[in-house]
């Protein structure tokens, strides 16, 4: 303790710290610091985004797993997958899993955020997000009543096209799923590509959208390489951050708050390791309790893909490019002088919304179609022509932890969604991999003659397609929920984001969703952190006003 108050002189006390230099810890930083009057920190354990594969889209294929840009997590064995554990890719650099992750802008669904509110979170309605939404995007189609233009979060098109994606958006018409243009209108039922954060060609990150603009104010201070070991507290409030950087121990002060954007994986082992968090699990590791919250870690929720995957006849698909050393050329020649091509791609370039039964009210199963088959992330690809149209359940109902193993701070915590551990899950798995099967056998297909490989069409009865889903079900990274937002004995932060029970302590990313949004999450955590700093600011002034 003595080492570390000493070290306290040499990084000072700021007005905020940020731990987190991901999506939501950019837009933070940003936004805290446009005031001149206040001092603001940004603690972030990875380093610089400098990488060269951070920026060509298709480099997510060496930034996930990679310890440079990676925490490469794992999960525990999961029983829901037939004892198969995942690795769990979150960012470790700067712009976090903006920095790594698959591109794709979607919000969810109107009801998503009605329904927050519905549990009682005041001011996260659909109506009262949707202008944070806006704020902050750079939409290039331009601005309406729905999109905003001229904010930091880019949005382009797609950049390639390919015919077998063309043919199976016909075929979804053809079975009922409407094609649209735009999945951000508050209800995404329909079939189209999606739209991605690049901005011409390149991936656009938080960190470049919204820390490199602000890198330069005199009042913000960006700290990498500092891994948060702890929460200092001083009786029940949050004073400042003990972290390592290299070898060392540091500490840095919270004059205002303390606020944790690191994630639903990172934010609730901090607190854990801080003495917040479930008294009994605290207490198997020899942390005291400073706080009962029994809700840090738990509610775990995250999206579970099963990868169906078709061969196909008279067409050309990138797997005849990515395994030829000819097409391999041409595809890195197209993006260097064009920024076109395979290299701009998103892990997914069409996508579809639709119902696993009509009894729905609006979607529950999201697709991702690719124009590309393998065996598993970071293997090559078929050496025959094939599509994957992996499909995911929006709203699963099983729930999982996040929860620490040991006091080490460096040491990974357990991760366990529980993929498929409630019936209802694997229902809506059996239903949407039927409704796969409708769609690939439409009209639209047939000159292509789409053969089913993966699982295969041996899987007929609920059972069969339940444990078929277990073997090719992989996650598609949008864990949330492990610190929620609510009011009932397991929320862990109130509707103003706050640390129940400890003063000073903010949470700010998908951690406090209190259940999943009906899309990918990335821009729903922009979103998050929008909300969120207006809220400090608001608490700030009252505060200044009272004093």
């Amino acid at each position: 303790m003595e080492r570390d108050q000493a070290q306290a002189a040499a990084i000072g006390t700021f007005d905020y710290v940020i731990v987190g230099a991901g999506s939501a810890g950019c837009v933070l930083a940003n936004r805290l610091s446009a005031d001149p009057s206040v001092s603001v920190a940004l603690l972030e354990a990875g380093g610089k985004d400098n990488y060269i594969w951070i920026h060509i889209p298709i480099g997510y294929l060496y930034t996930q797993n990679n310890p440079r840009t990676d925490w490469c997590f794992k999960t525990e064995a999961e029983d829901g997958l037939n004892g198969r554990a995942l690795n769990y890719p979150r960012g470790r650099v700067l712009g976090g899993c903006s920095s790594i992750n698959g591109m794709l802008y979607l919000r969810g669904q109107a009801r998503d955020y009605d329904h927050w509110r519905q549990l009682g979170n005041v001011g996260w309605s659909w109506d009262d997000v949707l202008p944070y939404f806006k704020r902050s995007e750079d939409q290039v189609r331009g601005a309406d009543a729905f999109h905003g233009a001229g904010g930091e979060w880019r949005v382009e098109e797609m950049r390639l096209s390919w015919e077998i994606l063309d043919a199976f958006r016909e075929a979804a018409a053809e079975t009922g799923i409407p094609k649209i243009d735009d999945f951000n209108r508050g209800n995404n039922e329909g079939c189209g590509y999606f739209q991605v954060n690049q901005k011409r060609g390149v991936r656009w990150s938080a960190a470049k959208g919204f820390l490199r603009p602000a890198m330069n104010r005199p009042n913000l201070k960006v700290i990498t390489g500092a891994q948060a070991s702890r929460i200092r507290l001083e009786g029940r409030r949050a004073v400042g951050i003990e972290f390592r950087q290299g070898n060392e121990p540091r500490f840095i002060g919270a004059a205002r708050e303390v606020i944790l954007a690191t994630g639903s994986v990172g934010s609730p082992q901090l607190l854990q390791l801080s003495g917040i968090g479930p008294g009994a699990l605290l207490g198997e590791h020899g942390i005291a309790v400073a706080q009962e919250l029994p809700g840090v870690g738990e509610n775990l929720q995250d999206h579970l893909q099963i990868r169906m995957a078709f061969r196909v006849e008279h067409t050309r698909t990138l797997n005849e490019r990515a395994n030829s050393l000819l097409g391999r050329i041409g595809m890195g020649l197209e993006y260097f002088l064009l920024k076109r091509g395979p290299l701009t791609m998103a892990p997914s370039q069409l996508g579809a919304f639709a119902k696993s039964d009509p009894a729905r009210e609006t979607p529950n199963l999201e697709y991702h179609v690719q124009p590309l088959s393998l065996d598993k992330f970071g293997e090559p690809p078929h050496p025959f022509p094939a599509f994957t149209a992996s499909v995911c359940n929006l709203r699963p109902e099983s729930r999982g932890f996040i929860r620490i193993r040991s006091n080490d701070p460096a040491a990974h915590p357990a991760i366990k969604p529980n993929y498929l551990s409630a019936a209802a899950d694997r229902q809506v798995a059996a239903d949407a991999m039927r409704l796969t099967r409708r769609i690939c056998a439409a009209p639209a297909l047939a000159r292509f003659a789409p053969e089913e490989f993966m699982p295969g069409p041996q899987a007929q009865t609920d059972a069969e397609l339940a444990r078929a889903a277990g073997d090719v079900g992989t996650t598609i990274f949008h864990p949330v929920g492990t610190c929620k937002m609510g009011q009932d004995e397991m929320a862990v932060v109130d509707e103003r984001l706050r640390v129940r029970g400890i003063g000073g302590l903010r949470i700010a990313d998908a951690s406090i969703m209190p259940t999943i949004t009906s899309g990918n999450t990335n821009s729903p955590t922009i979103m998050i952190a929008e909300r969120a700093a207006d809220l400090i600011i608001e608490d700030g002034k009252r505060a200044r006003s009272a004093a």
